[in-house]
């Protein structure tokens, strides 16, 4: 089997699926392994270095997509601008796509519609069950502890004033205000970079646990009390709530936006759209010049008027809805990544190369698309087909 290794699309993405440490690995495994000439260059890596791990070279996108049996890619498939075609229909018939899916989130759906309707095996990144034997394999985990860190620095840069407190002769210049709304791994990450940079910070989160791992980084704990049934889904992961406990929340949290001069969004709930949680009146409360990173927006976003993809300003109020903030630590992330993804690989095909083991536990909550049929279950709620 060929496993081909496409150069990422999406602006600003560095990030490439295989180094050529993990191609020596595939190598191994029995795959033969295709690489797409300059897909390594965000992470300056040479075509010569894939060689030499073992690839073979293909000059461009469309001889990887129609000659992999399996397709690594590091983010969902997107119109290919240079080709004309969207890349979900590049994929030979039949051909076996794993990668960061997003499947649930609205802007997704047409393009796992069309990974169905070409008989493709899709498997995403993003549904990897919290369990020992997956650690291993846990993307998102290495990916949110990336966009925690750099979602600040972004914050920071648009910020037109100075994170931490400082001092002048003519007198004491305030820290900004860091809100962090969902204290995961990329919340915790947020909170952590935030206060080395001397921000002042508070977090909201609906899970108990959250806000003590929150709190014993520095953060000063706003959230309020869900019960635990509700608010505590598999794995320790939130869960989706209901309508009127989301309205609760938001009747919280917005006087905290309102105060705020950052706030990171990262409330995700594993497999579904991402809840809600600021709304359009909030972000009119909010001064000019705060800011909102929404790291949520590959699952919808946690505000109402991020547009994904795209900085743009409302009010005075800067909304960053950039998709791939791990993209811009390309190395580091590539590394994290590319490794997740060869074991992941190494554990779908333990039976051997050609022999998908559907019956696993990881591999089971994974698998969006096969035989003509969507089988995520979050993508079937987000359609209404649940």
């Amino acid at each position: 089997m060929v496993i081909g290794i496409p150069t990422e699309i999406l602006p600003e993405e560095r990030r490439v699926a295989a180094i050529p440490d993990m191609v020596r690995r595939y190598r191994q495994q029995g795959f033969d392994v295709i690489v797409q000439a300059g897909a390594g260059a965000g992470i300056f890596k040479t075509d010569q270095d894939y060689e030499e791990a073992g690839a073979r070279i293909r000059p461009g996108a469309a001889e990887i997509f129609a000659e992999a049996d399996i397709v690594l890619k590091v983010k969902e498939p997107v119109f290919n601008d240079e080709l004309q075609k969207h890349e979900a229909a590049l994929l030979k018939p039949g051909a076996t796509l794993i990668t960061f899916l997003h499947p649930a989130a609205p802007a997704s759906l047409p393009m796992v519609e069309m990974l169905r309707d070409r008989n493709i095996t899709a498997f995403t990144m993003d549904g990897i069950p919290r369990i020992s034997r997956a650690q291993q394999m846990d993307a998102l985990t290495s990916m949110s502890s990336i966009t925690g860190y750099k979602s600040v620095l972004i914050a920071a840069d648009h910020l037109p004033k100075f994170v931490p407190m400082v001092g002048t002769a003519i007198g004491t210049i305030r820290p900004s205000k860091f809100l962090v709304i969902g204290a995961g791994v990329v919340g915790l990450q947020a909170i952590a970079t935030a206060k080395r940079l001397g921000g002042q910070v508070s977090v909201v989160d609906i899970r108990e646990d959250a806000r003590r791992e929150a709190e014993s980084v520095g953060a000063k704990v706003v959230g309020f009390d869900v019960p635990s049934d509700l608010a505590v889904g598999a794995g320790g992961y939130a869960q989706s709530l209901p309508v009127d406990w989301l309205e609760k929340e938001r009747a919280l949290i917005a006087p905290l936006v309102a105060q705020a001069d950052a706030i990171i969004l990262s409330a995700l709930v594993p497999g579904e759209r991402a809840p809600i949680l600021v709304t359009e009146e909030m972000v009119g409360q909010m001064k000019p010049g705060s800011v909102i990173i929404d790291v949520s927006i590959d699952q919808g976003g946690n505000c109402a008027i991020t547009e994904a993809g795209k900085v743009a300003y409302r009010e005075g109020v800067c909304l960053c809805g950039v998709k791939n903030i791990p993209g811009q630590l390309p190395v580091d992330a590539s590394w994290l990544y590319a490794t997740n993804i060869c074991n992941y690989v190494e554990n779908l095909y333990k039976q051997g190369a050609g022999q998908p083991d559907f019956e696993d536990e990881i591999v089971r909550s994974t698998l969006v698309t096969r035989d003509g049929k969507i089988h995520h279950a979050g993508t079937l709620k987000a359609m209404g087909l649940a």
